[in-house]
């Protein structure tokens, strides 16, 4: 009986750092993030540094109080 809640024991916690290391899990090897999409990074790259340089122009020089109203 000892032996039984020491396997289920020393389960539980594998399992969580299992997870948190990639394995197991749908077949994969591991790591599963950022091994897709190697191709796409950089297109993407320019897109999002283009629209945020675009956000930026859109941002107004004014500087706001907002506590100006409540004094």
């Amino acid at each position: 009986m000892h032996f039984v809640i020491a396997a289920m024991t020393i389960a539980l916690l594998i399992l969580p750092a299992q997870a948190q290391m990639g394995g197991g899990g749908m077949g994969g090897k591991g790591g599963g993030r950022g091994q897709h999409g190697q191709k796409t990074e950089t297109p993407k790259k320019k897109v999002d540094d283009k629209d945020y340089k675009a956000a930026l122009g859109r941002i107004p020089d004014k500087k706001v109080d907002p506590w100006a109203d409540k004094r």
